[in-house]
């Protein structure tokens, strides 16, 4: 069973269906028995990352998290989701995030481009599960204000130029993080999920 972590932010239904239609049994829950009892657990996310630690908080979900990902079991971060992952965030202040990757959040600075990066975008990516063929250009769909910065590059497995280079996908052992949205990236996308949903712990 995959687990997507409700925590009262995010594309939860999205990526429920994402998941539906490539046939897993999968539920949106803030169960901490149930997150303990699922196989994979997604954390999405669409806001601010302060509210986000705040939500984790009061549902008691910010140590269950933490010891899930440790556990073993396949864990994937999704835009917010992925920027939780790392030490801290710098969104509108500075915060301490779950400390599962090394790392920080940091905001575009970009004076002559748009900023949120929004829309469809390449991906530089090296060969991973989630990837599998790295010789393939893979374009996905962004929306995001802030990326990670500070990763050591044994845990960058995907980059996208936006004005510089960014680190667009993360992973550390069973841990990975994406920037993108792949349950609204089409069919590059749904190939991800579908391989996340096939790894073992």
């Amino acid at each position: 069973m995959i687990a997507v972590v409700d925590y009262g932010m995010g594309n939860l239904r999205s990526v429920e269906k994402a998941f539906e239609y490539l046939g897993f049994d999968v539920h949106v829950t803030d169960n901490k028995q149930a997150l303990r009892d699922a196989d994979h657990i997604v954390l999405p996310g669409v806001g601010a990352i302060a509210d986000a630690l705040i939500h984790l908080e009061k549902r008691g979900l910010t140590d269950e998290l933490i010891k899930q990902a440790e556990s073993g079991k396949p864990f994937l971060g999704i835009c917010l989701g992925m920027q939780l992952l790392f030490d801290k965030s710098y969104e509108n202040g500075e915060y301490k995030a779950l400390g599962l990757i090394e790392g920080e959040v940091r905001p575009f600075k970009l004076p002559d481009m748009r900023v949120p990066h929004m829309g469809w975008n390449s991906l530089e990516a090296i060969t991973n599960p989630l990837f599998c063929n790295s010789g393939e250009v893979k374009y996905v769909y962004f929306v995001h204000s802030y990326h990670a910065a500070m990763v050591p590059e044994e845990n960058v497995i995907a980059k996208t130029e936006y004005g510089y280079p960014f680190v667009s996908a993360v992973r550390k052992g069973n841990l990975f993080g994406l920037q993108f949205h792949p349950e609204k990236s089409g069919e590059t996308g749904l190939a991800m999920l579908k391989n996340f949903g096939g790894l073992k712990s």
